[in-house]
């Protein structure tokens, strides 16, 4: 008789009301109600249990140890094998990088395990503590799918929520901080490509006839596939507008090079004539006109000033100014 690991994170017994009743280490694995075992592969124990178990096959094992990490869904006869994907919310890493869920289902039991903690577990493990929880595997596994939904949902808000920031910021000629447009456009390029095939997935689900999911569980994760194709869409059109907001931030530091660029050259023609006829009575040669009047300098210097401000009137009623 298969027992319960030790350092699991969750074993606990659905009541079929809502509730759990948590499980020892060491005791037997209830046959006659659904149970579920959640681990951490990384720990020596829990990958010690999972390679022993009578309870997985050689496939479940791979699975749920972690030798694939790609979303996955592998029927055997009413027991499902899945690999499902969530939002990173542990600290010093980033959200993108999305956790792997590995999931076990058979119609007594549940076997999850995962490398880093994941906020939709959480979920549905403090709605069984309050007597809110799912009734049955199936019910459990569509709770799991709704929950890893709505944090993805959650995450993609606050990218379009930046994404309204920034473009406001853009509207007002704010440049925005070096590498955050890059940063947005690759979380919102990562997320596509993990929901993507996740999507497919739950459509997958909904449609598979297996005996412990019934049709209102069928009904759910179809809802589930349609929101997860709605933030689909709106991770495509985040794509789109941040490749409009690069075009315009470019726009924006080519108008203030050529501004740059332009104003350099009005400078430069306006001092172009004194530095002609500085560099010409520079010379140092005999003949030179005023050389021996002491009012030439200023005489001089009062020629280079008229000139100036002719030339600066010029290009002022020319509108080059």
């Amino acid at each position: 008789m298969e027992r319960v690991p030790e350092n699991s994170i969750y074993s606990l017994q659905l009541n079929g009301s809502g509730g759990m009743q948590p499980l020892s280490a060491g005791t037997p694995l209830p046959t006659s109600t659904p149970a579920w075992v959640h681990l951490d592969y990384g720990k020596p124990q829990a990958e010690l249990w999972l390679q022993q178990t009578g309870l997985l096959n050689e496939a479940g094992r791979e699975a749920l140890l972690g030798q694939s990490s790609r979303p996955k869904l592998v029927r055997q006869g009413d027991n499902l094998l899945l690999i499902l994907r969530g939002i990173n919310h542990n600290q010093n890493d980033r959200p993108e990088e999305m956790v792997a869920l590995r999931l076990y289902i058979t119609p007594s039991l549940i076997i999850s395990s995962r490398r880093r903690p994941l906020l939709s577990e959480k979920d549905v493990y403090e709605q069984l503590a309050t007597g809110d929880g799912p009734l049955n595997p199936g019910d459990w596994l569509v709770d799991i799918c709704d929950a890893l939904t709505d944090r993805a949902g959650e995450f993609v808000e606050t990218l379009h929520d930046q994404i309204l920031e920034l473009e406001e910021a853009v509207l007002e000629n704010e440049m925005p901080a070096t590498g955050r447009l890059g940063r947005i456009r690759k979380q919102l390029i990562m997320i596509r490509r993990y929901l993507s095939p996740q999507r497919d997935l739950v459509a997958r689900l909904a449609s598979e006839k297996i005996g412990w999911l019934n049709d209102d569980d069928r009904r759910r994760l179809q809802d589930i596939a349609d929101r997860l194709r709605r933030w689909l869409d709106d991770l495509d059109a985040g794509v789109a507008r941040t490749a409009v907001l690069a075009d315009e931030v470019n726009n924006i530091m080519a108008e203030a090079t050529n501004r740059r660029a332009y104003q350099m050259s009005i400078m430069a023609l306006l001092f172009l004539p004194a530095s002609f006829l500085t560099g010409l009575f520079g010379i140092n040669l005999g003949g030179m006109p005023g050389a021996d009047s002491p009012a030439a300098f200023w005489t001089f210097c009062l020629i280079l000033t008229g000139l100036a401000v002719g030339l600066g009137l010029w290009l002022k009623l020319r509108r080059w100014w």
